[in-house]
């Protein structure tokens, strides 16, 4: 592929401070060795993937273990929803939209030397947050929070792609994405149960000791960086338009609702500009932050958008349960955290299977049937899940359903998605996906709001929600699950068309 045309070479003076920051970054690179006694045993590369892991499910943990808290925030701090929401935005802003910027600066700087630094930012702005006076310090904490958690997530997948070999790799990253999944689902559940238990602040604690541990076990056990890229060259103006474009993109929406306002609007438009201008210096940039040859595989598109879709089915499915169990079957957030728990203990416990049967039959059947699970569970949900009588063992055993198939979907569709992609993109690939599941995740919370929004308001006759009965509620909720069945149907197409032959990979790299 021709990289366009070249952009114009900068002057002497204009290249100086460049070659001195240059200078700095291959500095921060130099990467302490690992112990040697480690490197010789049989079990370092799964030591290495058990590392990401705990970074992985750190990270997603962190993304949604606020959820059940923000009500016991804004009586805390004395501050409206709206402003507390911010606790949950900040973070997922933060993270996705460093993810570009991180997977291409990993491949400069070296990824064991940005993997710790991720991995002490996150314990530091952990210890913070806990540490928080007032909401807007804990919103601050929070950002920083994201960018460490953004950190550990860009350099994840090549940092495990280099440590395990071919026949194995698929099962490895089947246990990537359930610790990521699990990570991400189990957040409620584990808020919930620390909300009943302890004070609001070690929602926060709770990763200081673990990412601690992880820094230690990191500095003795990560390999170094083997093949330092020749070209080290970043892309400042590429990393200038992404950064804002993803933050307009994911604040719009997850403000998104049934009567979206013009701020919204606003932003979505600002979005769509700096993502037109960034297509445009991409193509033409020598070395691109976001390298567009990673779109011309079939595979790795179909791949991406099934992640997407399949993030988006488990957010909308998570926040319309969520409403339907403390407010339609009455538990608390405590009961309602362990029903919810069933999701990423089922997923959990299929992911890695799933992820080492695909290395012997193939990603797109496996996906898509995990993808028929999830819609089966959802139907379950849509007719059983209003019956008074038996609407609780209705809902866990659609729980389990759907955590199998989420884990019989994930493993294979990352497999076959990082496959798809040169290996020399493996970090931006990475990346890349990572970004797919905060924006699918932000998408089904929007179309889910909205949906039930406008269900309720018709079902109140236009009162507030609190005035709907219990029945008309679960009624209202139960409309809404057909949009996260429509994703799962979605997402199955997608997986389906992901199919492409092997051999070609290397006329991409």
């Amino acid at each position: 592929m021709e990289p366009g045309p070249r952009m114009r070479e900068p002057t002497e003076s204009a290249a100086a401070p460049q070659r001195s920051l240059y200078a700095v970054m291959r500095r921060l690179g130099r990467e302490p060795a690992p112990l040697a006694w480690i490197t010789r045993q049989s079990w370092s590369p799964w030591l290495v993937v058990g590392l990401v892991c705990v970074g992985a499910f750190l990270g997603q943990l962190d993304a949604t273990i606020v959820q059940l808290a923000l009500p016991t925030l804004g009586k805390t701090f004395a501050a409206p929803l709206q402003q507390v929401s911010w606790v949950a935005l900040a973070y997922l802003v933060a993270f996705a939209s460093f993810l570009p910027i991180f997977g291409r600066l990993c491949e400069i700087v070296g990824r064991k030397s940005l993997y710790l630094t991720g991995y002490a930012l996150f314990v530091v702005a952990s210890a913070l947050c806990g540490l928080s006076t007032n909401l807007n310090e804990l919103i601050v904490f929070r950002v920083l929070q994201g960018i460490g958690g953004s950190l550990l997530g860009a350099n994840s997948i090549s940092i495990l792609v280099a440590a395990i070999g071919p026949k194995q790799r698929g099962k490895a990253l089947g246990i990537f994405a359930a610790a990521q999944a699990v990570g991400m689902s189990a957040g409620p559940a584990v808020g919930g149960l620390i909300l009943a238990a302890l004070d609001w602040r070690w929602l926060f604690w709770l990763a200081a000791p673990f990412g601690t541990a992880a820094i230690v076990v990191g500095w003795l056990a990560l390999p170094q960086t083997e093949t330092a890229e020749r070209d080290k060259r970043f892309d400042w103006r590429g990393a200038v338009l992404i950064g804002p474009a993803l933050i307009f993109l994911i604040v719009a929406l997850n403000h998104l609702s049934a009567q979206t306002s013009p701020l919204t609007m606003a932003f979505l438009a600002g979005s769509s500009a700096l993502g037109w201008l960034l297509i445009r210096h991409e193509r033409a940039s020598p070395r691109p932050l976001v390298d567009l040859l990673l779109f011309r595989s079939r595979a790795f598109c179909c791949g991406a958008i099934a992640v997407a879709l399949a993030y988006a089915l488990l957010y909308s499915m998570f926040f319309l349960m969520s409403f339907a169990l403390e407010h339609g079957y009455g538990d608390s957030p405590a009961a309602a955290g362990l029903r919810l728990a069933i999701i990423p203990v089922a997923l959990g416990a299929t992911a890695p299977f799933s992820g080492a049967l695909s290395d012997r039959f193939g990603a797109p059947l496996l996906s898509a049937a995990g993808m028929a699970c999830c819609f089966g569970a959802l139907l379950m949900l849509v007719l059983g899940g209003q019956e008074s009588g038996g609407a609780h063992f209705v809902a866990a055993a659609a729980f389990a359903l759907f955590g199998a198939g989420l884990g019989a979907f994930i493993a294979p569709n990352n497999h076959s998605t990082i496959e798809a992609a040169p290996a020399r993109l493996s970090g931006e690939a990475g990346s890349m996906l990572n970004l797919m599941r905060v924006l699918g995740a932000s998408l089904g919370v929007a179309a889910a709001t909205a949906s039930l929004s406008w269900r309720l308001e018709v079902a109140g006759g236009g009162q507030n929600w609190l005035g709907v009965t219990g029945a008309s509620l679960l009624g209202a909720v139960a409309s809404s699950l057909m949009i996260p069945a429509g994703l799962a149907a979605l997402a199955a197409a997608a997986a389906l068309c992901a199919t492409a032959p092997r051999a070609p990979k290397a006329d991409l790299s």
